[in-house]
């Protein structure tokens, strides 16, 4: 795991652009774009939970034109997104939030699955580790979602296959969501997905 995180780019304390950084970008500001030209209302506010240096949701800013929100559990990680210009809010998952409502939320949550007797107690385990299943973060995120979702907004999420994409989409549609994949890319020790969630129309 030490290797993937030199791989990535990481410093010390803050999760820094990679490849799943890029590839949510890119889906987002597809979504974003999507509904701002469509029926739906357009875009007024997005989302980007675990936003670390910001730099996801300040290209959605730049390149669409909406106000692009992010949060953060990391102080250092908000700091840093704050200094590209992204409105960073400090607080786990969508805790912050109470009576908001954003038209995309998107999330590069951490995935990796960690043995708990291997686990480091710093930032970076928090940016990366998603417990023993991978998943430890995406299901209370994927759960609480629609509560800050505005009328036919939509979730963008990126799934890597050491993550177990069949249970992701289980527990989204536990949830209530449907779902498209809108970006994948394949490299040597995983799939990367990003997937769109929709509330499933009865």
């Amino acid at each position: 795991m030490t290797d993937l995180a030199e791989r990535r780019g990481l410093d010390v304390d803050v999760y820094q652009p990679a490849e799943d950084s890029g590839l949510l970008a890119e889906a987002a500001v597809e979504v974003v774009r999507e509904r701002a030209g469509g029926e739906a209302v357009s875009p007024d506010r997005v989302l980007e939970v675990g936003t670390g240096s910001g730099w996801v949701a300040a290209r959605i800013r730049e390149r669409c034109g909406v106000r692009a929100v992010g949060s953060d559990v990391n102080p250092h990680a908000a700091r840093e997104a704050r200094g590209r210009g992204v409105e960073a809010v400090l607080g786990n998952l969508l805790d912050p939030f109470r009576d908001d409502a954003f038209d995309v939320v998107c999330f590069n949550p951490p995935y990796l699955p960690t043995d708990p007797d291997n686990e480091w107690d710093d930032w970076m385990e928090r940016a990366l580790s998603g417990g023993e299943s991978g998943r430890e973060l995406i299901e209370p995120f994927l759960a609480d979602a629609g509560r800050v979702l505005a009328p036919g907004g939509s979730v963008v999420l990126l799934v890597s296959s050491l993550t177990g994409y069949e249970e992701v989409i289980g527990l989204a549609a536990d949830a209530g969501f449907s779902h498209e994949v809108i970006l994948e890319e394949s490299f040597p020790f995983e799939t990367l997905s990003v997937v769109r969630f929709d509330r499933a129309v009865e």
